[in-house]
Parts: structure tokens; C-alpha cells; sequence
């Protein structure tokens, strides 16, 4: 599909800096497929579900993987920045590198040198693997705990861009930038629709009789990155690490055997959920890398709702909302979105989605991923 089909203007001012106090006071539109639009508030989903249904939750926990340091090539030294996204090894990330021109293979890159300290005052890491677009491997000369205690010494949240060009990340993002459920740290990007929820909306959602259940996969910040080509199909998803336990995936298919939905909290949650998906729907333990890639006319065998904060114009992630409800229902929701002055991005409002059915004719998945 053509990319500039998921383009729409967004005023500047409606990117959020900061989320809405208390969390579950933020807006969330609801969005039905040939049914119109609701202006509701996150405080009101216990309203909206059924007992029996289950709202499946990332637990992934943001780790700091934002750094600052000096890269050293004999004599010569130079800023660099640093976004880790994928660990592959106990002593090595891939990274995003900025700028990457400054950077080659044995480069010495020694973090957390200027401003602060670390495990033993040193965070050193040398430059394995070089790949496009500024991305490389970093081989840490710390390994496993050491190098996570390192990282939360010198590292820094890693907010998304369009909240870091306007501000620094301070304290407050330590606790902001993180769910109230975060358990298995490796993520560099928050799954952001899980923000909203707060100690009372669970209480709520208990006495409604609405269930809980928790995948992981850890995003990425290639999560981040535009979307550059003209055709959906040319573009390369970013993998991510996730799993499905063997306990979570049977308490789903016993939930949809008995009528329930099932609601992915977070595109992470959907897009974790459809790549152990079978082709019948049921789901299986599943666990390893996923670059799978939703595009209009994908056919989604596990989830039934979607809630989702409000997107990039062109992004991988409007691509998914678009396939969940169609494309010209969220382009109308998102045009009703701006005019009603919601929050967007990652501390922005909600939506709550309800799937549009459609038979999935079009091959709209790109789908990569071991089991």
C-alpha cells in the first residue's frame, strides 16, 4: 500500500509532554466500525467490557538505555549518543548510533564520562558490527548484572523523539515512563497505553469481573523510526524479544471458548499476541523475535479490541489502528481526535478500539519471526 495514504496533519500543540494527572483521567475515544465515535475517559473502561472479558498486558519494564559518551580512536575523540534496543548477548546491545558517522568497527566508546559515574566510574564499550542506517553492535566490557547496574547508573529514559526535542528527561520520567505492572526490564521504549491504568482502575476492573493477564515483549526503539519508503512492502520492521507463557496462552483460548474478549492493552500486546496466534486463533506458549508488520487487510486471529494512545502520521504504528478498524474510520477518528484537542503520543489519550470484520483477502502482513 501506498505510505502517504496513512498521512494526516497534526498541529504541534497536540503532542503531550507530560501524561495526565492521575493517569486514568485521560481522554479515550472509543471507536466502533460503522457505529460513530464516543468522548470517554480511561477512568470509564470498566463501563465498556463485559465480565469474562481479558485485557492483556506488556510487562516489559524501561530500562536507561539513553547514553551519553566519548567515542576514542587513538588521538581523536568525538560526542556520540547511544539508543540500545535489542540485547544479544549478556555483554552486548544493538544500538542506534547518533551521529553514526563518527563511529567505526574497534572504535572505543567510553559512557557516562562526562557528566556522571557508574559501576567502578566506567561504562566502556568497543564497536563490534557496524550496520546501515547508524544502527551497531556494542560489546560492553560489563557483563549481565554489572552491565544492568552500569546502565541505570549512567543512562537516561530514553523519551520518545518528538518528546526529547523539547525537553530534557528529568526524574519525574522514571516513574512516568513506566507502568504500574512493569516487571521484566530489557524495554527501551514504554508500552504506552498501559500508562493509563492505576491501582483504582484495576480495583474496578476486578469488581467488574474483568480479567488480567501479562505477555512480555520488549520494544524497541526502532519503534521510533520513520517509515522512509513509498510501499508499505519495502519496509523493514525492527524484531523485537517477546514471550507467551504456556499458563497465559491457555487462560485465553479458555476465555475466548467461553465468549470472551480478549483486549491487547498496547500495540505491543496485539502485535505479541498475533505472532503466536495460530491460523484457528488459538494460541500456543510462544517465545523469541517478532518483526511482524500490520498493514490493512490482515486478518487478526487473537484479539477482539485494541486499546491504543494516538499515533505518527506515516508510522508502522496508524498502519496496525488502520488494519484493527479500517483505514477511513481512523482517519475520521483521528480527524475527530485533533479537533476535540486529545492527547497524542506516548503521554497523550487513549482510544479504545473495536475490531472492523472483514475476511482478510489482502496480504496485508509482513511476518518474520522464529519460534
Amino acid at each position: 500500500m501506498r505510505v502517504d495514504l496513512f498521512d494526516f496533519d497534526l498541529p504541534e500543540e497536540r503532542i503531550a509532554l507530560r501524561p495526565a494527572e492521575p493517569r486514568d483521567s485521560a481522554k479515550m475515544l472509543v471507536v466502533r466500525p460503522g457505529e460513530g465515535l464516543e468522548n470517554r475517559t480511561v477512568r470509564e473502561l470498566p463501563t465498556l467490557l463485559e465480565a469474562g472479558d481479558v485485557l492483556v498486558f506488556n510487562d516489559t519494564k524501561v530500562i536507561p538505555a539513553q547514553l551519553k559518551g566519548i567515542r576514542r580512536r587513538g588521538e581523536a575523540a568525538a560526542q556520540v549518543e547511544a539508543t540500545l534496543h535489542m540485547r544479544v548477548a549478556p555483554d552486548r546491545w544493538l544500538a542506534f548510533m547518533r551521529p553514526g558517522k563518527r563511529i567505526a568497527v574497534s572504535d572505543r566508546i567510553h559512557f557516562g564520562h562526562d557528566t556522571n559515574s557508574c559501576f567502578l566510574g566506567q561504562l566502556d564499550a568497543t564497536v563490534i558490527e557496524k550496520g546501515e542506517a547508524g544502527e551497531a553492535l556494542l560489546g560492553f566490557d560489563l557483563s549481565g548484572p554489572f552491565l544492568d547496574e552500569a546502565l541505570h547508573a549512567v543512562g537516561h529514559i530514553p523519551l520518545p523523539p518528538y518528546i526529547a526535542s523539547k525537553r530534557d528527561d528529568d526524574e519525574h520520567d522514571r516513574s512516568d515512563y513506566q507502568t504500574i505492572y512493569a516487571r521484566e526490564e530489557g524495554a527501551v521504549a514504554a508500552p504506552t497505553a498501559g500508562l493509563h491504568f492505576t491501582p483504582e482502575l484495576f480495583a474496578a476492573l476486578d469488581a467488574k469481573g474483568v480479567e488480567r493477564r501479562f505477555v512480555t515483549l520488549h520494544v524497541g526503539a526502532g519503534t521510533f523510526l520513520p517509515v522512509k519508503v513509498d510501499d508499505t512492502a519495502d519496509h523493514k520492521m525492527h524484531a523485537e524479544i517477546g514471550s507467551v507463557s504456556p499458563e497465559t496462552a491457555e487462560a485465553l483460548n479458555a476465555a475466548k471458548a467461553r465468549g470472551g474478549r480478549i483486549i491487547a492493552v498496547g500495540t505491543t500486546s496485539l502485535r505479541l499476541l498475533e505472532s503466536a496466534a495460530r491460523e484457528d486463533g488459538r494460541l500456543a506458549a510462544w517465545s523469541g523475535p517478532t518483526d511482524i508488520f500490520i498493514t490493512p487487510g490482515y486478518r487478526f486471529k487473537a484479539a477482539d479490541m485494541l486499546m491504543t494512545n494516538f499515533h505518527l502520521p506515516r508510522s508502522t504504528l496508524f498502519m496496525l489502528v488502520s488494519a484493527f478498524c479500517g483505514l477511513e474510520t481512523m482517519r475520521a477518528a483521528y480527524a475527530h481526535a485533533i479537533e476535540n484537542r486529545y492527547r497524542f503520543y506516548s503521554y497523550g489519550d487513549a482510544s479504545l478500539l473495536f475490531k472492523e470484520e472483514n475476511d482478510g483477502r489482502a496480504s496485508g502482513i509482513h511476518k518474520e519471526f522464529n519460534d
